[in-house]
């Protein structure tokens, strides 16, 4: 079964590979992340704990690489890890940060317009905190 799925991104005026080796690191998520908890995170192997919206969580995030991909899987604990697409991509002299939100089966369309919401300002808070 294929999932619906909704690009949100933004627009950065910085060069991408700059961009994106200030932020891939996992510790830097919850600075801009409003739904991960700073003091909450911490390693447990490969995968990150913290706190989530809606409890403890797991993350795994992608290891450092030259192509600026930032995906990482949540697993919630309860069903399976939901993948999240994370890319920084040129954009001339700047960069794009593009996340793809994938609508979870049973999810219902209110939940996935908020959480799509959520994602663009949670983008925009990456937005300034590496533009200013």
């Amino acid at each position: 079964m294929m999932l619906e799925a909704r690009w949100v991104s933004i627009s950065v005026e910085r060069p991408w590979r700059e961009l994106y080796d200030a932020i891939w690191r996992p510790d830097f998520f919850p600075r801009w992340a409003s739904g991960l908890s700073a003091s909450a995170m911490e390693r447990d192997g490969a995968w990150w704990k913290a706190r989530g919206p809606e409890g403890p969580i797991r993350i795994r995030f992608t290891d450092h690489n030259p192509y600026g991909v930032m995906d990482h899987e949540v697993d919630p604990g309860s069903g399976p890890a939901i993948h999240v697409p994370m890319r920084v991509i040129p954009n001339g002299a700047g960069a794009e940060v593009v996340l793809t939100l994938f609508r979870q089966p049973g999810m219902p369309e209110e939940r996935f317009l908020a959480d799509a919401e959520w994602v663009r300002r949670d983008l925009l808070a990456l937005k300034s905190l590496v533009s200013g």
